[in-house]
């Protein structure tokens, strides 16, 4: 049995079922793959075209615990499956592999005609509650089935507890703890990040890109420094850049601090040069609108007051020292970060199983023979860019493999 219809059990699903096994998918939507539809913004980025260590350094959170599975089911793996059931994919910036029809739809219909022609059953239900006699899985209990004790060998791929409109309730968690897991406190990893400083609301809607993010924490040091994209919301910080700084942060222990370089390309030399010269063609301008070329307009009103030059003095006019507060402001502007958004906001749920309770080469549990957890459930998370996704299929091809051979011995 496999509890949840996502990548992960899908893919352990098909696995399993390729080596032989007899297996029920347990899914409480109406359809496989909910969550699957929204990601890479209704694309689905499938995985990232990348090698083992850079897939590993994707993933901040106990990577080496994948390791084998990687080593397993990588990358190329993924790209062959899916080409193999007749979706044709393509890479593009950053490694990112997207179906070359860039609808999501055609991954998750490929998933679950692949399941159908190996004769899987999908039945709309849910794992409730589990059985565990003398260290290995007795019975589960299903909310439309009742008990089912013929059921010996379960993978648990029910996800985390973000976007729980797709299903990722956060059931899977109390299920392993019923099995005997330790469960490491969740939050959202990839989330959005808010703040109380009233810039944000004033830029609300403002998409910022090549631009460089420096997160510090309250001691300054660095926990994450990358260029990309990011955008102004009216409770604080999103975009790209948002969402992978996100997973380097934890509010409970550190309080953080959001450096934006809004002229990475240009160093403090070559920048102070190019306000000289801006400023010598447009001498006879007001500040405020000489600004215009050097800051989206909606951003130019916060500059001004950051900088605390009147926007109405000639540009002839402004002082050298004004001249370094407007460079320092545009190499460094500041939001200070109150927290993230709530879990049910992000793309990936931090926390979960501990890895160290399961067998990282098959992904059977160390307290309950017979029981498989693969995907979110565990404490594993990556960065965007098609890294957690990878570790759905790896770690579901490992757990349908393992179940399917430990059934074969029952």
């Amino acid at each position: 049995m496999v509890a949840g219809g996502g990548a992960a059990g899908m893919m352990a699903a098909i696995t399993a079922a390729r080596a032989g096994a007899e297996v029920l998918v347990l899914e409480p939507n109406e359809k496989v793959g909910r969550k699957l539809y929204i990601t890479g913004k209704g694309r689905c980025n499938v995985t990232n075209h990348c090698g083992r260590d850079q897939l590993m350094a994707a993933v901040p959170r106990n990577g080496k615990f994948l390791y084998s599975a990687f080593d397993r089911f990588g990358p190329a793996d993924t790209m062959a499956f899916f080409e193999g059931l007749g979706v044709k994919l393509k890479t593009e910036r950053g490694n990112r592999v997207f179906p070359v029809s860039d609808r999501a739809a055609d991954i998750v219909d490929a998933l679950f005609f692949e399941l159908r022609r190996l004769g899987v059953e999908v039945r709309r239900d849910r794992a409730s509650g589990l059985a565990v006699r003398d260290g290995r899985l007795a019975a589960v209990d299903t909310e439309r089935g009742g008990r089912v004790d013929e059921c010996k060998v379960l993978i648990l791929a029910t996800g985390g507890a973000s976007y729980p409109r797709t299903g990722s309730t956060g059931d899977g968690y109390a299920l392993a703890r019923w099995a005997g897991h330790t469960i490491v406190p969740i939050r959202g990893s990839l989330v959005p990040l808010e703040s109380e400083d009233p810039c944000c609301a004033k830029l609300q809607g403002l998409s910022l890109r090549n631009v460089e993010l420096r997160v510090k924490n309250e001691r300054g040091k660095t926990v994450f420094r990358e260029q990309g994209e990011l955008l102004f919301t009216h409770f604080g910080l999103s975009g790209p850049l948002v969402l992978s700084a996100s997973a380097h942060m934890d509010f409970t222990r550190s309080q953080y601090t959001a450096h934006i370089d809004l002229k990475p390309a240009l160093e403090e030399g070559k920048l102070d040069a190019r306000l000289l010269r801006d400023f010598g063609e447009r001498s006879n301008q007001d500040y405020a609108n000489a600004l215009r070329g050097l800051a989206p307009r909606s951003m130019v009103p916060v500059l001004v007051e950051r900088t605390g030059i009147p926007a109405d003095i000639k540009v002839r006019d402004i002082r050298r020292e004004q001249r370094r507060r407007l460079l320092e402001t545009l190499k460094d502007f500041t939001i200070g970060l109150s927290g993230p958004r709530p879990v049910e906001e992000a793309v990936v749920t931090s926390g979960g199983v501990a890895v160290g309770e399961v067998d990282p080469k098959t992904m059977e549990s160390k307290k309950a023979r017979g029981l498989f957890i693969a995907g979110e459930l565990l404490d594993v998370d990556g960065y965007t860019g098609g890294f957690n996704l990878q570790i759905a299929w790896s770690t579901g091809y490992a757990a349908g493999l393992a179940a399917a051979a430990r059934a074969a011995d029952i």
